[in-house]
Formats: structure tokens, C-alpha cells, sequence
């Protein structure tokens, strides 16, 4: 006998999610991951001057406006010629920028959207909001190491406050910074800014290494059965990140199940619609010549997100692909630190393709990108240019391939007569929450659920567990909630 859940929406996400599952012998045998909202960026930004995406893509998410900032402005370097002529200065401030936003939300992730699935805060604090209502999980932490989580969690939303501070400095507000442009960054590093971000640095280096990699270690710990738990598709993408002088801190790859990585070749990415509320005439194609047209009653469409495939296969992205791609392709310095970690589990690198394979990956990840910041910030040289000056063209093309917190982001841009004529994004979450695709293949998270033993029907804490392992943001996948019904094509923001 088959059973259905449905949980709309997915809580202590960002964004509207809806997963749907089909259970039979308590196994998950089919899944569906549906995103519930349309909002329309690339068709707000068609006809409008080329330098508007720079601002109006950053309000896509609050919580990540920062990559899309990035992924504008390299889309926009690309189709204005100014590839290898950003100032060394530019380049390094948008790390460090970039950087900044990466710390607040893997901070963000771990305390205060997915530990409340393994620390029992309600018995600490009492049925206190945010800590309640919630599905009655498993809760394996001891008493005084829950009691220290709790205080961890408390303690992440200063960290996060300064993380916000430390990339106002150079990015002149959070969320929506107006530092990085076309051509490089506004701001112009002086000492004493530099010494600002340094302490404050500093203090989230500290709180990092000696509060959230040890407290995802004692999660493991008690849950090490979810080394097993929500493997998906072992199939990784990273489009590289983090443009410095020296080259990108994250390498580009495709990394399989075997463990091999080969070249990324942006040309392989398509989008599928099939069970997608968009034109089905406008299905496998590489989204710098794809379009958004939205179809909201199509019948076997179940998501506003579209289908995202590399060589028409599914692929999970994120800090988990960033890291094995990094790991594989011999970064000494990732390799150490994910031995270092899998060390106590006598594990090899395959365990990080689960649900706590994912948080141990953006935990070590935060550190990797903590530390290196440091290095970044001592190369910026006050008395140098961070910006250099740049013209619209008559008409070009660009695309701006960077990594989000989440994972790998896509800016893509047509200009014509000086204004955008097509602009197209494909956010990780599109890949990661897709929908199934023209052949029929599940997405990343739906393949993750699948084969998942749920023990209460009425208590699937295991589903949400898998959900937010993949940190999933609705807000930049789907693609305006209009509150009027107008079904016109005709969106505005509001």
C-alpha cells in the first residue's frame, strides 16, 4: 500500500518549496520538488540599459544578492571587453566581498536553518518561537553538548551581524551592495579599512574553527547513519569562483560517481521543460539562446523551476561540488582539510555524497575561504586603481559564470541597440530543486529522497533533513507573485 506526503511549504528554507512523495513499505519510492512562485527577472530586464541587471539581479535574494552581483558584473565585463583589464585591486575586493556574504550564509545554513534538526533547542530554552512548532526528530546530542549548540546558535547571529559589517566595508551595504560594478569595485581600500575588515575577519576565523566545524563533527557523530542518507546523483558541477589575479580559489570541473574530474564546458549546459510552467518550445536549449516564458497551466508542469542538465544528465552543485572538485583535481589544501575530518570517521571522500557529506563540506569550506581572505586582503595596494572605465556596446553578448554560496551560478546577456534584448539565469538551486526533465530523470533533491526510510508518516523529519542539506533557495530559482491573477504576461516588481 502507498502512502503520500506533502509538505508545502518546506520551512527554515529560503524561499517557497513544496516536496511531494510517494511512500510505499516506509521506503520513498517516487519524489517531486515543486517551486511554488514566478517571478520573472529576465523579463523584467528585457529593454532596459545593460547596467541595470548589475542592481536589479542582486534583489533575486537577500540572503545571496552578493553572487549575483558578481555573476552581473562578469557578465557585463565579458560583453563590454573589459576581460583581463579589472584592476588587480577590483578583482581582490570583489573576493573579498563575495567572500564576506559566503561566511554570513554557511554561518546562516548550519545554526539557524538546518541544526534545529539535530539539536533540541525547545529543551533547552523551552517551547519558545523559533524552536517551535517543529517535526519531533531524533535528538542524539547529549545534554551539555546540545546546551553548547544552543549558545552556538545564539552566538552565530553576532558572527553573522559582523560578517554583514566586514562586507559593507568595501560593498557599502548589505544586502545589495553598490561596490561591485562593471570594470571592478567602487570603493577604494584605504589602511584603515583594511584593518576593519581584518579584526572582525578574524573574530569569524576564530568562531569557525573553534565552534562550527567542531560542532558539525559532534552532529556527525551522533547522526553518522546520515553519512548513508540522501546521496543523490553523485554527479558534481563547479563553474569555478572567487577571480583573483593569481587565478580562482575553486576550479572548474565535472566530477562522476568514480571520482574523476573533466573539463566544464559551458556550451553543455541545457534547461528542460517539460514539467516546467514554461513554452515547451523552448526546452534543451543552452540558456544563452534560451528565453523565459512563463506557462502556468501546462499540464505536466509541476515547478516554476526550470530543468538545468550538463550533457542532458542531472548534476548536484554546491559546496559539496566545489570541495570533491577541488579535492579531486589535487588541491593539497582541501584535501588536507577534508582528511583531517574524515579521518575521524575512518571514511574516504565518497561519504561526503549525503546529507551530512553537505554540511561538512560548507563548514570546512567556510574555513578554507576565511583563511584565504586573509591573504586576499593583505594584497590590496591603497594607492592603486579598483575600477577601470567601461562603454555599452552597439551589440554583444556576455555571460558571467561564478560560485554562490549555494552553488555554481550563470549570468547570461544579449545587448542590442544598447539595451538588454535577452538575459537568462540558472541559479544552483534550479539544479539542485529541478523538476524531472524532457527524459524523465528526477532532479538532484528529488533523486535524494528517493530510497529514503521515513519511520512516521506523520513525523518525516528525515525528508526536511535531506531538503536543507542542500541549503535550497527558492528565491533565486524560481522565475513574481502577482496578487492581482493577472495572467496577461505583464509583471512588475513590487
Amino acid at each position: 500500500m502507498s502512502t503520500k506526503i506533502k509538505i508545502d511549504p518546506i520551512t527554515r528554507i529560503e524561499g517557497h518549496l513544496a516536496i511531494e512523495v510517494i511512500i510505499e513499505d516506509g521506503v520513498v519510492k517516487e519524489a517531486k520538488s515543486a517551486g511554488t512562485l514566478f517571478r520573472g527577472f529576465e523579463i523584467i530586464l528585457q529593454g532596459r540599459d545593460p547596467r541595470d541587471a548589475n542592481r536589479l539581479t542582486q534583489r533575486i535574494c537577500g540572503v545571496c544578492p552578493t553572487a549575483h552581483a558578481t555573476a552581473s558584473a562578469l557578465c557585463l565585463d565579458d560583453a563590454f571587453g573589459l576581460n583581463g583589464k579589472v584592476p588587480n585591486n577590483g578583482q581582490i575586493l570583489r573576493a573579498l566581498i563575495l567572500g564576506s556574504n559566503f561566511l554570513q550564509s554557511h554561518i546562516l545554513h548550519f545554526y539557524h536553518l538546518a541544526a534545529l534538526d539535530y539539536v533540541d533547542a525547545a529543551g533547552v530554552v523551552g517551547d519558545l518561537s523559533p524552536f517551535v512548532p517543529r517535526y519531533e526528530g531524533d535528538y542524539r546530542v547529549s545534554g551539555g553538548a546540545n546546551a553548547e549548540l544552543v549558545n552556538h546558535y545564539i552566538k552565530a547571529l553576532d558572527i553573522r551581524r559582523k560578517c554583514q559589517e566586514m562586507l559593507s566595508i568595501f560593498g557599502g551595504k548589505m544586502p545589495h551592495n553598490v561596490g561591485i560594478v562593471p570594470g571592478g569595485v567602487t570603493e577604494k581600500p584605504t589602511e584603515d579599512k583594511i584593518a576593519n575588515f581584518l579584526w572582525r575577519l578574524n573574530e569569524i576565523r576564530d568562531f569557525v574553527d573553534n565552534s562550527y566545524i567542531p560542532d558539525v563533527i559532534a552532529v556527525a557523530k551522533a547522526y553518522s547513519d546520515y553519512f548513508e542518507i540522501g546521496k543523490g546523483c553523485k554527479r558534481l558541477v563547479a563553474y569555478g569562483g572567487f577571480d583573483l589575479p593569481t587565478g580562482k580559489l575553486f576550479k572548474a570541473g565535472v566530477v562522476y560517481e568514480d571520482l574523476k574530474a573533466t573539463d566544464f564546458v559551458k556550451e553543455n549546459i541545457t534547461e528542460d521543460l517539460k514539467h516546467s510552467w514554461y513554452a515547451d518550445s523552448e526546452s534543451g536549449k543552452n540558456p544563452a539562446k534560451g528565453e523565459t516564458k512563463p506557462q502556468p497551466k501546462k499540464t505536466q508542469g509541476y515547478s516554476f523551476i526550470k530543468s538545468p542538465r550538463y550533457k542532458g544528465e542531472v548534476c548536484e552543485l554546491g559546496p559539496l561540488a566545489r570541495m570533491v572538485n577541488n579535492y579531486v583535481q589535487g588541491d593539497a589544501e582541501v584535501k588536507e582539510l577534508v582528511d583531517s575530518v574524515l579521518s575521524q570517521f575512518d571514511a574516504g571522500v565518497d561519504v561526503l555524497y549525503s546529507v551530512l557529506g553537505r554540511h561538512a563540506a560548507r563548514a570546512l569550506e567556510s574555513k578554507l575561504v576565511a583563511d584565504a581572505m586573509v591573504g586576499w586582503l593583505m594584497q590590496l595596494k591603497p594607492d592603486e586603481p579598483s575600477i577601470v572605465q567601461a562603454e555599452i556596446p552597439e551589440q554583444s553578448e556576455g555571460t558571467g559564470l561564478t560560485e554562490a554560496p549555494r552553488g555554481a551560478l550563470g549570468h547570461w546577456m544579449t545587448i542590442k541597440d544598447k539595451t538588454v534584448q535577452r538575459y537568462q539565469v540558472i541559479t544552483p538551486t534550479a539544479w539542485n530543486a529541478s523538476p524531472k526533465d524532457d527524459r524523465d530523470q528526477p532532479g538532484a533533491l528529488e533523486q535524494a529522497m528517493m530510497g529514503t526510510k521515513v519511520k512516521d508518516k506523520d513525523n518525516p523529519f528525515e525528508l526536511v533533513r535531506i531538503v536543507r542539506s542542500f541549503d535550497p533557495c527558492l528565491a533565486c530559482s524560481v522565475h513574481l507573485l502577482d496578487a492581482r491573477g493577472n495572467e496577461s504576461g505583464i509583471f512588475r516588481i513590487v
